[in-house]
């Protein structure tokens, strides 16, 4: 582990996010998160927005102010002065969904060069879950049966095992070349690696995978490095709650329909001018459903 000495710095520093440098962050059966670095804080997305030197004499109520007119309207360029690097520990199935954000620098574990390690994701009894009728890539409600469960659990713990039997007599007794002994290794196996990006690009990623709608392994990181983004850049994160995550983005249609039940108006999806599904997200939004 690349640990620096400890020495004074004139760097910005997010004293929180120091006292938790290399440390280990558990997420499912055998994963974690560690922040390796990170470059900037709140202050350097204010320094870069006003392109000057110095805290000046302006107040913290000022900075605060500065990073939500940032969010609220958009203006992205100062949150991608600040960078953070993180070591990840997951399942390669989950590591398929996080690197399709491309706007990042990845090095990934090599299972070309060194071997995999004998750990495998099993989830949780009351993560396995039918197939949901309404979302083709989603999970459906807990109505599994809790024998159904069992078997799956135990038969995704025996395919691991047998499969990983199998890797390593391919690779010690057979003399197979690695890279193509892992081509019988599931998707539920773990792999690491490195991950830097930028606080503008980060968001973007924890407003799509830190949502309920994303697949719950992923969540699961996601969390974690929100968390993390909280003790980094607390005004940040404060305003990426309030004005992306938790905001709701309201289309004119939208907008029209909310006029239509202010004045009192009976509205259905019939009547509405929207599709099944774009009806369903507009009750859930705005938490109409006692009210149409």
């Amino acid at each position: 582990m690349a640990e620096a000495d400890k020495v004074e710095t004139k760097r910005v520093i997010s004293s929180d996010l120091e006292k938790i440098l290399y440390e280990p962050i558990p997420v499912l059966d055998h994963g974690f998160i560690r922040v390796i670095d990170y470059m900037g804080n709140d202050s350097a997305i204010v320094q870069a927005a006003r392109v000057s030197y110095g805290a000046g004499t302006k107040q913290v109520n000022e900075d605060r102010g500065l990073i939500n007119y940032l969010m609220r309207h958009g203006h992205t360029t100062p949150f991608e002065m600040c960078e953070i690097k993180l070591h990840v520990k997951l399942p390669i199935f989950v590591m398929r969904h996080w690197v399709r954000h491309r706007t990042a620098n990845i090095n990934e574990y090599s299972a070309r060069y060194s071997v995999l390690s004998n750990e495998f994701y099993i989830p949780e009894l009351s993560k396995i879950a039918e197939q949901s009728k309404t979302n083709k890539q989603g999970r459906a409600d807990d109505s599994m049966s809790d024998e159904k469960k069992q078997e799956i659990a135990k038969i995704l713990d025996e395919f691991s095992k047998a499969a990983y039997e199998k890797y390593s007599y391919m690779l010690e007794d057979l003399g197979l070349t690695r890279e193509l002994a892992r081509t019988i290794l599931p998707v539920n196996v773990y792999t690491e690696m490195y991950w830097k990006i930028d606080l503008h690009n980060l968001l973007h990623f924890l407003r799509l995978r830190a949502d309920s709608h994303a697949q719950y392994e992923i969540q699961c990181y996601a969390s974690k490095i929100l968390e993390l983004v909280k003790c980094w850049v607390p005004f940040t994160y404060d305003a990426f709650m309030n004005y992306r995550k938790n905001a709701v983005n309201v289309s004119q249609k939208y907008v029209e329909l909310n006029k239509r039940i202010i004045k009192g108006e009976k509205i259905s999806q019939e009547n509405s001018g929207l599709s099944k599904g774009e009806w369903r997200e507009f009750v859930e939004a705005f938490n109409l459903q006692d009210i149409i």
